[in-house]
């Protein structure tokens, strides 16, 4: 894995590195928005995956993304859970 964009309080982004050849390129990140909230501040976490730069050689395949909507969606779960557990779990727009 390799972090590939940080910028503190706003996103954070890696792409993974695998055995296969040509590497893929693509990328996944979570971006965070702060928004008031009737309880406090708190963060928004937008879970996204980018596809735009994978290498021709897996674009002609037409398999991408290979990882559903919805398993993105699981992470954010599993982040509330990490970085604040015990607290409400977050509503999925």
């Amino acid at each position: 894995m390799e972090i590939v964009a940080v910028d503190r309080d706003r996103e954070i982004a890696w792409t993974i590195h695998g055995q296969i050849e040509p590497p893929i390129g693509h990328v996944y990140g979570y971006r965070l928005e702060p928004i008031e909230h009737p309880d406090g501040p708190v963060t928004r976490v937008t879970s996204y995956y980018d596809w735009s730069a994978i290498d021709p050689v897996w674009r002609e395949r037409d398999i991408f993304p290979i990882i559903p909507e919805s398993a993105l969606r699981a992470t954010l779960g599993i982040l509330a859970r990490t970085v604040a557990p015990g607290l409400p779990r977050p509503i999925l727009d």
